[in-house]
């Protein structure tokens, strides 16, 4: 077949030439003799014709719960050839860069392949990168999404030549390979995961790997083998071995990146995880984008709670980055935040100038996390804020259940209504009535409970949630009815009846409510400072003559609690707190800062709801806020204070 090949193709007689010093056995063809095409196809310098070819397969597989043949390719000993790898004439840095670069750009698997040198020569840390990209690509959460990219003759070929070249790779193309083709679910008894893998060991027993590749090579055996492979110990131990002081940045992140999914929560190896970060500190200022998203996510997955001084700095780190972060490496950047409650005035800053040029643009992952990072740590930006509500009028038809209800949500807690809150929440209806049944029931309450805070009574939905097949159905999800779950029904059903009471639908059974919010958790109530509550109450005993004439800490009937209670007769006298027959209630709401945004001073919803509803229940609500308590100077003027905001209409007697 090769001499045939030979005599009708007169051109593939140039390349009889060996472009490569032989390893192994060679062709023996002599000098003048048609060279065997199978040589130049594996370009490796030895014939395979003496070691057998036969018909050669790349499997991919299904990852769970073990390794399943799902499809099949094949290559023939006497396909044409393909690509070569080069080692003696690799491709200058800048070629191999600009390629990477080209790779990046390609937004499907199709562009890949067209990218590839038409001429076939590159080098191996080429190959691999370009199988990278495809997995990138086609990567799904347990096989590829569509399994026949691995039948394109340019990814077979590459492949095959792979297989043939391997005690030929550079360190570098050797790891990088065999991760690839992990993340390819290549199955880990195919002939080219075999040699890729028999020549990693080997490697690694010689021990002149670097940090980078010692990292590589340990998530690749981790995805073929899992955490228990005994080989990652000897990986480990290696990296350990390597000065911190000569790791480059690349090599920090990739150890980051390998441990990981190495420690987990097995808490191994805290000596080393500790000497990183100590390290990496030092260099957060050479960070790019992708290496403070990257560090901040692995700090997430391994629970790095005492790493806070890295924290801190490579949030500061981010400030700068912010306009250059992809979408996927601000939402892990805000997650991260999230997940240590940290935030940075500057961080914010950064944000608010970013977030309106992108909300329209955006993915819905990144703008519904924007959302759940201010949220979260009750920073209020109108900036930001009234952008998404401009947004999500446009947009959020695109978005899923949950995206919408997690963005209404951050409206909510911080109790703010933007310029268009007609228009938002008349989206948010037009979505309940057109993908009602799409909501998992916990997200469809906290989407409705939400509305609620700021005054907007899904009433035609509401009913639906308090029936018994929708309460059944809560039931029956993995948290069940927890006590936020009951919290928020209960503070549902009382804002039907105080708030609308044209409200006809059914009835919230007794089973279902809680007999007080601040028991039940902080959803609904925030404690009150105790360190304010003492001394507005020590202002209270000078006012009133005596702490018998007001009550501390009182829950009422309506499942509230009041920070402080007085009580009136007909004529406005104070009664003592322990007296029955009352005319007119006083609940004092002694808010700290807690009970407000973060950096405004704007009730959070949950607290604007509780004093609408005392107002409606009949109390006369005095708020007594921290910034006003912060600017008095001495006792006297405390008292004074206390009387212009309970009784500004009378005059103070002196005790």
């Amino acid at each position: 077949m090769a001499s045939r090949l030979i005599q009708r193709f007169p051109l593939l007689r140039q390349y009889a030439t060996q472009r490569f010093l032989p390893v192994g056995p060679v062709c023996t063809a002599g000098k003048g003799q048609p060279s065997c095409v199978a040589c130049l196809y594996a370009s490796a310098g030895g014939c395979i014709r003496t070691r057998g070819c036969g018909l050669r397969t790349l499997t991919t597989t299904v990852n769970e719960p073990s390794f399943i043949a799902s499809s099949s390719v094949g290559l023939h000993k006497d396909s044409a050839p393909r690509f070569r790898l080069t080692q003696l004439h690799r491709p200058a840095a800048e070629e191999e860069q600009a390629f990477r670069q080209h790779l990046v750009a390609c937004s499907s698997s199709r562009q890949v392949i067209a990218l590839l040198p038409p001429g076939g020569v590159m080098s191996d840390t080429m190959a691999a990168a370009a199988l990278h990209r495809v997995a990138d690509l086609e990567q799904g959460s347990c096989s590829l999404k569509d399994p026949t990219v691995l039948e394109k003759d340019a990814i077979k070929a590459l492949c095959f030549q792979l297989e043939r070249d391997s005690v030929r790779l550079t360190d570098a193309g050797l790891v990088s390979a065999l991760l690839a083709c992990t993340r390819l679910f290549l199955d880990p008894r195919s002939p080219l995961m075999v040699r890729l893998t028999s020549e990693s060991r080997e490697r690694l027993d010689v021990g002149r790997m670097s940090v980078g590749q010692l990292c590589t090579l340990g998530r690749a055996l981790m995805a073929m083998e899992g955490p228990g492979c005994v080989l990652l110990e000897q990986v480990v131990e290696q990296i350990q071995r390597q000065k911190l002081a000569q790791w480059s940045l690349a090599d920090l992140t990739a150890a980051y990146a390998f441990m990981q999914g190495y420690v987990g929560e097995r808490r191994k190896h805290g000596d080393l995880l500790s000497a990183m970060h100590s390290h990496a500190a030092t260099v957060t200022f050479h960070m790019d984008p992708p290496a403070v998203s990257q560090l901040l996510g692995a700090l997430v997955t391994l629970n790095q709670t005492q790493a806070m001084p890295l924290v801190i700095k490579l949030c500061k780190q981010a400030v700068r980055h912010v306009p250059h972060f992809k979408d996927e490496e601000l939402a892990v950047v805000l997650r991260a935040l999230m997940h240590f409650g940290h935030s940075d005035h500057y961080f914010v800053e950064a944000m608010e100038r970013y977030v309106p040029t992108k909300a329209f643009t955006a993915r819905p992952e990144t703008v519904t996390e924007v959302m759940q990072f201010f949220g979260r740590r009750n920073i209020l930006s109108r900036a930001v804020f009234d952008a998404v509500a401009e947004s999500f009028v446009y947009r959020a038809d695109d978005y899923t259940t949950s995206q919408v209800a997690a963005q209404i949500v951050a409206f909510g807690k911080l109790g703010y209504l933007p310029p268009n809150a007609s228009e938002v929440f008349g989206k948010v209806e037009t979505i309940l009535r057109s993908r009602f049944s799409h909501f998992q029931p916990r997200t469809l309450l906290n989407l409705l409970h939400s509305c609620t805070l700021v005054e907007r009574f899904p009433v035609n939905f509401v009913s639906k949630v308090f029936s018994s097949y929708f309460l059944q159905q809560l039931e029956e999800q993995e948290t069940g009815m927890d006590r936020i779950v009951l919290s928020q029904l209960t503070q549902l059903y009382m804002t039907m009846k105080l708030e609308c009471p044209f409200y006809e639908g059914p009835r919230l059974h007794s089973k279902y409510c809680v007999k007080s919010f601040l028991v039940y958790g902080r959803l609904v109530e925030t404690p009150v400072d105790a360190q304010l509550y003492n001394s507005v109450r020590s202002g209270l005993v000078d006012l009133l003559g005596g702490c018998s004439y007001f009550a501390s800490k009182v829950l009422t009937p309506y499942y509230y609690s009041l920070d402080v209670e007085i009580k009136l007769d007909e004529g406005g006298y104070v009664l003592p707190a322990s007296n029955t027959d009352v005319y007119k209630r006083i609940a004092l709401c002694i808010d700290g800062q807690k009970r407000f945004t973060t950096n405004t001073r704007q009730l959070l919803g949950k607290e604007a709801i509780k004093q609408r509803h005392l107002r409606l229940l009949g109390y006369e609500v005095v708020q007594i806020p921290y910034f006003e308590f912060e600017r008095l100077q001495n006792r006297t003027g405390l008292v004074e204070y206390l009387h212009q905001k309970i009784f500004p209409h009378t005059y103070r007697l002196s005790w």
